[in-house]
């Protein structure tokens, strides 16, 4: 003999929706970050510095860069920029954004991917930009220029 159970309540089906909503979330925000991360930019302007990473971008102008200390170096585990702390972001093999504590003590914004050259620009916020690029002294030197544009 069988017997048919009660059906569930509303309430069980709409948490179920709910699960299944955070998921499909969760899912496109992860595709992304994935996407994105081969994605990322600097833009030098005229009078300021445009960072393009995920969660972490902003406009930085010239006048906050301390562009006297600038410096292009590796980063190994010996380097004084060597990221040491993730305290805000996104921390993978090759792929680091977000805030960090470098070896230095220095805060730092990183958008550092798997280069071991990198540009580090001090700003006068307290703070320091760690940025993987493909030519890395080129930007330095446009950073440095009288006009940049």
């Amino acid at each position: 003999m069988e017997f048919e159970l009660t059906p569930a309540s509303t309430l069980a089906s709409w948490i179920l929706l709910g699960i299944a909503g955070a998921l499909l979330a969760a899912t496109l925000l992860f595709a992304w970050f994935a996407w994105s991360a081969s994605h990322l930019s600097v833009e030098v302007t005229r009078d300021a510095l445009q960072l393009c990473v995920p969660l972490y971008g902003r406009t930085i102008p010239l006048s906050h860069l301390d562009l006297a200390h600038a410096l292009v170096t590796d980063i190994d585990p010996a380097s004084r920029v060597q990221p040491t702390l993730r305290t805000n972001g996104i921390g993978l093999p090759g792929y680091r954004v977000g805030w960090f504590k470098l070896a230095n003590g220095t805060k730092a914004l990183l958008a550092v991917t798997s280069e071991r050259q990198v540009l580090y620009v001090p700003t006068t916020e307290g703070y320091a930009l760690l940025l993987s690029l493909k030519r890395p002294e080129r930007a330095l030197a446009q950073l440095r220029a009288p006009t940049s544009a």
